[in-house]
């Protein structure tokens, strides 16, 4: 029997360390699915000038790759200091000052981004900067000036972020800056926006109206980031099309003891409500400068992987680390690796009851017959990608090949857990005609071989959104063609 494929898919950042001749080729024949695109760094026409690179290279490696593009969202940070830096002492007083005009930063204060930040907090109330290294609590709000003490030592430099330990800011998701890259993202084709630091799910419907509104049809993915977040989980998974655990900031506003659990709740949530799953941050920190990865950092993303996401995410690892591809190689072998060591049983119980649409019933017919019977593959036709995401929400040890003929459809589908995606122009054909076509392309491509088993899903009329009705059992006989042995 072949070898299956990698079942879970890799998205890795894109930046200094990648744009070298001849780098994002091997990113890409190294195994990476999707790029992102981190528009938090760099001006709009250099983000133009990746993501016509990244087409190109795709051609030339001859894979699907999506394209992500990450706003900056409101990301709170302090202004700059008159030196560049200050080294603050637990129970030294420390004002923040939320004004235009705050003056250069010093040992006794800086000014912060967020104008309206006195409104948000109170006496009590710690703040976090720089990812947690220096907390600061609040002793009294007096006008624009935020008075606290500093809890322990550390230095503190320009433009580092804030946060509220346990949220409560009331800035929304989208800022002006965003809404203008979201028109970028519509320019370059991207496949994928990100919303940071989303608070609802009307943070993520505003984001797909601008979006479609500037002729985007790129999926909408939510990052996970705020406690507000955790507490509208339900919601914003629901309005989204895909989920990102984005572990940096959350890991601040949380804690870093609750994070492990709210990832596997957010995973599962996200699987349950048919939604793509992306756990990201700091997954291979270690690999920044560093050849291989420390084991702690192999047990996290094995962790990732068996916990059911859809993809691991690098960050600075291949945007500005000195491996970065050595970085995606050490992310395919670590996922390979915990695909191995984990059963593929598909608890059936736990589906869904009570299925409206017959795309998603024949999905799930599809994964039980897969379990049960023993095939090769799973083939679908589909246009936007609908039917393969169903499929691949159920646990299976057979591969999804996803036909589709819009290139859109199939960069989206390469974010999804056991989906690989394949160009095919089903227009004009019969379905039985387009399982006969799509099997021989799959053996001649050496991807199946004689007499194995494979099930065909697809609709009675081709090239209709949403239309998969019919499932076939096939066998592959000689020279590549298929043999029915049923039909639902």
């Amino acid at each position: 029997m072949l070898a299956n494929p990698r079942r879970t898919k890799i998205l890795a950042t894109l930046g200094p360390a990648t744009d070298p001749p001849g780098v994002l080729d091997a990113l890409l024949t190294a195994g990476v699915d999707v790029v992102r695109l981190n528009f938090s760094h760099g001006d709009p026409s250099s983000q133009i000038a990746r993501a016509t690179a990244v087409r190109e290279a795709a051609q030339r490696v001859g894979v699907e790759v999506g394209i992500l593009a990450d706003l900056p969202g409101p990301k709170i940070r302090i202004e700059r200091f008159a030196d560049g830096k200050v080294l603050l002492k637990a129970g030294d007083r420390f004002d923040l000052v939320a004004s235009t005009d705050a003056p250069p930063g010093s040992l006794r204060e800086v000014g912060v981004s967020y104008l309206g930040l006195p409104n948000d907090v109170k006496p009590g109330d710690v703040l976090l900067l720089d990812d947690g290294l220096l907390q600061l609590r609040v002793g009294a709000v007096e006008g624009q000036r935020i008075v606290t003490t500093v809890l322990n030592d550390g230095a503190l430099s320009d433009r580092k972020g804030l946060n509220k330990q346990g949220g409560g800011l009331s800035l929304g998701a989208l800022t002006e800056r965003d809404k203008e890259l979201i028109a970028v993202a519509a320019e370059l084709g991207a496949d994928f926006i990100a919303v940071s630091f989303c608070r609802n799910a009307e943070d993520m419907n505003e984001a797909r109206r601008i979006a479609r509104a500037a002729g985007s049809d790129a999926a909408l993915v939510s990052k996970i980031e705020r406690a507000e977040a955790i507490e509208n989980l339900a919601e914003i998974v629901e309005a989204s099309d895909v989920v990102m655990v984005a572990r940096g900031d959350l890991g601040v506003e949380i804690g870093d003891a609750e994070l492990p659990g709210l990832q596997k709740k957010i995973i599962r949530e996200s699987l349950a409500r048919n939604r793509v799953v992306i756990t990201a941050t700091q997954m291979l920190q270690s690999m920044v400068d560093s050849p291989i990865p420390t084991r702690a950092e192999v047990l996290d993303v094995a962790n990732a992987v068996i916990d059911g996401t859809d993809a691991v995410m690098l960050s600075q690892e291949s945007a500005a680390g000195r491996y970065p591809i050595k970085a995606v190689e050490a992310m395919a072998r670590i996922c390979l690796g915990a695909e191995r060591q984990f059963d593929h049983d598909t608890d059936f119980e736990a589906a869904p009851r009570n299925l409206e649409r017959a795309d998603q019933a024949i999905a799930m017919a599809a994964m039980f017959l897969s379990e049960h019977i023993g095939v090769r593959a799973i083939v679908a036709m589909t246009e936007s990608g609908g039917t393969a995401r169903f499929l691949s929400r159920f646990r299976s040890n057979s591969p999804i090949y996803a036909f589709s003929r819009h290139d859109g459809a199939r960069r989206r589908m390469a974010l999804m857990r056991d989906v690989y995606p394949i160009d095919f122009d089903s227009r004009g054909l019969a379905s039985r005609d387009a399982a006969r076509s799509a099997v021989k392309q799959l053996f001649d491509s050496g991807k199946l071989a004689i007499d194995e088993r494979v099930i065909f899903t697809s609709g009675d009329t081709m090239e209709q959104h949403g239309a998969t009705n019919t499932l076939r059992l096939l066998q592959v006989g000689a020279g590549g063609c298929a043999e029915g042995l049923g039909e639902l």
